[in-house]
């Protein structure tokens, strides 16, 4: 079985070289990782060249790796064209400034796979720490989602899924366009799947992702205010009704994502 992961990127090199780097050791597994950067001028794709060439002078059974390097129309435009290029059974994406947690992660993944009979999608957890390497400020836990709770505002933490490629030739990819998700195109995504085709899934109890916080959505109050309408936006298009009342308890759920790692039950 071979995962793709893809990481979309945009002038993102003081930060790029981790996730690269925690792809590139994975072992146990076949990988098939792509990069799509949208054109960037601090010297990504000068990054992503040397990466190249490290791994044709010291090549690695099972791991591939590609990268475009062209102008696009944001994340989402980028992950398509990712999913377009992948090869691999499942699919996983990797922000640019996060990285996975520990070198085994994608072996324990397929090991996730594996044990369950016509999966469509796995699911793990992810922390969220301040810079590399720093102690955890919040865990997303996903044991006990279930897809009702998309309604609600309430998504396993992208990061952490990986689905079966076939699906999103039948299903659609992202919502490409910034004028209709800048921030949640992933969250309406997880809402058609989940929900109007009822993909099947699995939990597994990984911690796949370190993310660093202040991402797209999270970094201040007006990415947050778009971000939940996004949120009913994506629901009601898939014929689910939504509301902003129905968003506020997720909000006690992430007091307690963040009060768990200070109390050592992580």
């Amino acid at each position: 079985m071979t995962i793709s992961i893809i990481t979309a990127c945009f002038n993102s090199v003081s930060v790029l070289r981790t996730a690269l780097d925690s792809i590139a050791a994975q072992k146990g597994v076949s990988v098939d990782y792509i990069v799509v950067d949208g054109g960037s001028t601090d010297g990504t794709a000068e990054l992503l060249e040397v990466f190249q060439n490290e791994l044709v002078a010291n090549p690695r059974d099972g791991f591939s790796f590609r990268y475009v390097s062209e102008h696009d129309d944001g994340m989402y435009d980028a992950i398509n064209k990712g999913i377009g290029m992948a090869k691999g059974d499942f699919i996983g994406i990797l922000n640019a400034d996060d990285y996975l947690d520990g070198d085994d992660v994608l072996e324990r993944v397929v090991s996730g796979i594996q044990d369950g009979s016509n999966l469509d999608c796995v699911f793990g957890n992810v922390r969220f720490v301040r810079e590399f390497g720093g102690r955890t400020h919040r865990v997303c836990f996903a044991r006990f989602w279930r897809p009702w709770m998309l309604h609600w505002g309430y998504m396993p933490p992208h990061p952490a899924i990986f689905i079966r490629r076939c699906r999103f030739t039948e299903w659609g990819g992202y919502v490409p366009s910034r004028k209709e998700y800048r921030i949640a195109a992933d969250y309406e995504l997880l809402i058609r799947f989940f929900c109007r085709h009822e993909m099947s899934y699995r939990y597994i109890p990984v911690c796949t992702t370190v993310m660093r916080m202040g991402g797209l959505s999270t970094k201040d109050v007006e990415a947050r205010r778009k971000l939940n309408e996004e949120i009913i936006k994506g629901n009601r298009a898939n014929g689910y009704f939504c509301c902003w009342p129905m968003l506020l308890p997720k909000y006690l759920v992430k007091i307690w994502e963040v009060i768990l790692p200070r109390l050592g039950l992580t």
